[in-house]
């Protein structure tokens, strides 16, 4: 228990202390934010495995974060609310929650909440890191090691790069990877064209002839797996990967493993 990190975004600190407290006297790592915009900092930081979200903060409105989220490397979230009714229930589930909470509530049911939503979590086994071979993406450490050798990418880099291997190969717009890679609206999808060179600088043996980064004319770019074909060990868990029986397939090696 005590590798699973919470962050709690709250803005009543003698509760957010409270709680965390609790947390950690039961294994878990806990990471505290009084506001949104603290909040975005720590979780791009410590990567969280649950996201405590209180409804009602100082500094934005915690239905449009848990969209934000959504959009990243995605938390379970648990709302925290004042607000009880049955329509508020539903906006908070449907925004993105994945349990809700209403204040008052008693300590042990908040802890047994946390617990479920652990459980569930475990039941997933969601990968820790992608192994193309070659390349490997470490989900959790935000990390990438290409021929062995760590590339020092920012954290928008890597979330690109990120939202074009789980394409796995598809082509996605320019559009497209804006809403899914980047933190917040940006009016100008030209931004794409400036992370996607950097990228390709880091990662192409000729950046002006990418293999790994391709674009796609008229449509934007498309992450290549198969540059990556024959550095590849397969292995049995990745049958959701396998979709096409010429693509690279990657080694997806899940929270209980370890990277090296």
């Amino acid at each position: 228990m005590g590798s699973v990190g919470i962050q709690i975004i709250e803005g009543n600190p003698h509760l957010r202390s409270l709680l965390g407290w609790h947390l950690q006297q039961a294994g878990y790592r806990v990471f505290q934010a009084a506001s949104l915009y603290q909040a975005r900092e720590v979780f791009h930081l410590r990567q969280p495995t649950l996201v405590i979200l209180d409804s009602e903060l100082p500094d934005g409105d915690a239905l449009e974060f848990c969209g934000w989220l959504l959009r990243q490397q995605r938390p379970y979230i648990l709302m925290l609310s004042a607000r009880n009714t049955e329509a508020d229930i539903v906006a908070g589930l449907k925004a993105g929650a994945d349990d809700y909470l209403t204040k008052p509530f008693g300590m042990q049911e908040f802890l047994a909440r946390i617990e479920a939503l652990i459980r569930r979590n475990r039941m997933t086994l969601p990968p820790a890191y992608l192994d193309y071979g070659d390349l490997k993406i470490d989900l959790v450490q935000r990390r990438v090691r290409f021929k062995e050798e760590l590339v020092d990418l920012t954290p928008q880099e890597f979330s690109l790069l990120y939202v074009l291997a789980q394409a796995d190969g598809l082509p996605l717009s320019r559009s497209e990877l804006l809403h899914r890679a980047w933190p917040d609206a940006i009016d100008n999808p030209r931004t794409i064209d400036t992370h996607v060179l950097s990228l390709r600088k880091k990662l192409e043996t000729d950046p002006r002839q990418p293999s790994l980064i391709q674009t796609v004319r008229n449509v934007g770019y498309r992450f290549n797996p198969e540059f990556l074909r024959g550095s590849v060990s397969t292995l049995d868990q990745t049958s959701h990967f396998q979709r096409h029986s010429d693509r690279s397939v990657p080694k997806m090696v899940t929270t209980e493993s370890h990277w090296g």
